[in-house]
């Protein structure tokens, strides 16, 4: 609100608020925010970084709903790239039928799936709003949208859950007043408004399906960054991964790429320059 305010587009963004595209741009940020945010973090907490490379398969989940609801590309290598993911995220969750599974592991992979479906539509929804709105003026519309969803929804119904409707209130108000905790939110925040701005804006651009093929490529950076900061920086247990889960999280970035570009292009440009 602040960025656009500075660029004098607050105008825009109340305007655009009640057009097609801005309530289409709503609709996502709730699907993408409160309901597949949510469903992200509870499945970190239950199985650690190994749901990351699960969740992040909204990007097949984007580029099949990208050719059913809005007639996108879908090719035959795009399909290929899409099997590939999908078979890359059966084998992370093969890891959790063995004896040895972490407690949590199978929910935190089925909670994991909810991401990838809320994030999938909205990633395809929003995208397709995007290419006919301002992208600073769509990621505003977006994290209002999801912020508020989060302070004003999701918060008194986990309260509620878990039986005590003013604790869900009272962590919020220590979370604001907290210090340290704040400079950790204001910097993955920023973050955030740089990611879903980008994300958004390059799937107005180029279609969902390639668009979130780029943005996919977190499946292996998210469970490495995971690792190192949370794991060997802070100590925290269960970001490691297993080995077969890092396989997974490769071949996963390498279907994601096969949706994004034709694989054979790279040595058509190879023997352009020989």
């Amino acid at each position: 609100m602040i960025n656009v305010g500075i660029k004098g587009k607050m105008g825009d963004f109340f305007r655009t608020i009640k057009t097609v595209p801005g309530v289409m741009m709503i609709l996502a940020a709730l699907i993408g925010g409160p309901i597949a945010s949510a469903a992200y973090i509870i499945a970190i907490q239950q199985a650690g970084s190994i749901v990351i490379p699960i969740a992040a398969l909204n990007t097949a989940v984007g580029a099949v709903l990208g050719k059913v609801l809005f007639k996108q590309e879908l090719n035959k290598r795009m399909v290929a790239g899409v099997a590939i993911c999908v078979s890359a995220g059966a084998l992370i969750g093969s890891t959790g039928l063995g004896g040895d599974a972490p407690e949590g592991l199978v929910t935190g992979i089925g909670i994991a799936l909810i991401a990838a479906l809320g994030w999938g539509l909205e990633g395809c929804v929003a995208g397709f709003g995007t290419s006919m709105i301002d992208s600073e003026i769509g990621i505003t519309i977006r994290q209002t949208t999801s912020g508020l969803g989060n302070l004003l929804i999701l918060l008194p119904v986990f309260g509620i859950i878990g039986g005590n409707p003013k604790l869900s209130m009272s962590l919020t108000l220590q979370a604001f007043t907290s210090g340290p905790a704040m400079i950790w939110f204001l910097v993955s925040g920023i973050c955030a408004y740089y990611t879903f701005m980008f994300w958004y804006k390059g799937n107005g651009m180029c279609g969902a399906a390639l668009g979130m093929a780029c943005n996919g490529t977190y499946s292996f950076w998210g469970p490495f960054f995971s690792w190192i900061l949370l794991g060997v920086i802070f100590g925290m247990e269960g970001m490691e991964l297993p080995p077969v889960a890092w396989v997974a999280a490769v071949l996963m970035a390498i279907g994601i790429s096969v949706i994004a570009m034709n694989p054979m292009d790279l040595f058509k440009k190879e023997g352009g320059q020989a």
